[in-house]
């Protein structure tokens, strides 16, 4: 049974005059294509990047913010293709943040039902993010894997998915506390910066930029690869002269691409197992949406932080 229209869901929205960049407003309610269902939402998980798309203009103002969310499908998929209703599902697309969400197959996969949503709704961006660059990076057993930023999202899912691979995992943090954990989850060494890092590295999942970007790529072993995932240092990254010259390494930029239906399913899979911890290090009402981004923004998070959409079910016979 479908669900039938309303003229308009809450969601949140790019409005530069707003303290964060982003406020709750009605929108239209989404009128899916025939490839795409119609998931009412009742979580959401917030990025660094999606911080950076209000405020950069990547997003326009009035749009819908977000990428992660997970729900139920209240509106199957017109082409017969995806998941079907009341299908407990979780996606990785744009416009996220919004009471109901129009979303190609492609970007979707369905939950374990050992797996609850708010858990599947931190696994997308950082999810996905680290599942492919450890895999573009050319992971495996034995190889030395340095993670920068390793108490965030994206950090504590790569230490987790390289020490299951096998791999010797250095976790870098920011301070003494931010590694709290990190051991537990795979890493081999805890380290707060890179200084006391000697040895060479056969690869980087970087998610800090700047400086530290600069330092991992000197450690890096021939052959190697540094994976540029995160800018969250906000500073420029200053190569010195003859630092790209000598034996063969890369620098590779990263973003997401394509069907993620493949990699979503793993990852619930991992985690409803518990095979993959999901941290969770805020969790609240999205109308406290400014108390998340102040608490990411100010890396008094570790993990992931998490959305919860005031009406993720739809109210009878609306």
């Amino acid at each position: 049974m479908s669900a039938a229209p309303r003229a308009s869901v809450r969601a949140l929205v790019v409005d530069p005059s707003a303290s964060a960049a982003v406020r709750l407003a009605e929108v239209p309610d989404p009128v899916p294509g025939s490839d795409q269902a119609l998931v009412a939402v009742s979580h959401a998980s917030l990025n660094y990047g999606d911080l950076n798309d209000a405020r950069s203009g990547r997003v326009p103002v009035g749009a819908v913010l977000g990428s992660d969310a997970a729900g139920v499908v209240v509106r199957a998929a017109a082409d017969g293709t995806g998941p079907a209703v009341g299908t407990r599902v979780v996606a990785l697309t744009s416009g996220a943040f919004a009471e109901r969400v129009a979303i190609g197959v492609g970007a979707l996969a369905e939950v374990p039902k050992d797996l609850d949503l708010a858990r599947a709704a931190a696994l997308p961006v950082a999810g996905v993010a680290a599942l492919r660059s450890l895999r573009a990076a050319g992971l495996g057993p034995g190889k030395r894997v340095l993670v920068t930023g390793a108490s965030g999202g994206v950090g504590r899912y790569a230490v987790q998915l390289a020490a299951r691979a096998g791999a010797h995992v250095i976790a870098s943090v920011g301070s003494a506390a931010r590694g709290e954990g990190l051991r537990e989850a795979g890493a081999d060494e805890v380290l707060i910066g890179l200084e006391r890092l000697q040895r060479p590295v056969d690869v980087v999942i970087d998610n800090v930029g700047g400086p530290q970007l600069v330092a991992a790529w000197n450690l890096l072993a021939p052959g190697g690869s540094v994976q540029s995932v995160g800018w969250t240092s906000g500073e420029p990254a200053v190569l010195p002269p003859y630092a790209t010259v000598g034996p063969a390494k890369s620098l590779t930029s990263f973003v997401i691409e394509g069907a993620v239906t493949e990699d979503l399913a793993a990852l619930t899979e991992l985690a409803a197992e518990g095979l993959l911890s999901v941290e969770i290090g805020w969790q609240g009402s999205w109308d406290r949406f400014e108390e998340a981004a102040e608490a990411l923004r100010g890396r008094r998070i570790s993990g992931k932080a998490v959305l919860e959409v005031a009406s993720g079910e739809l109210p009878a016979g609306g």
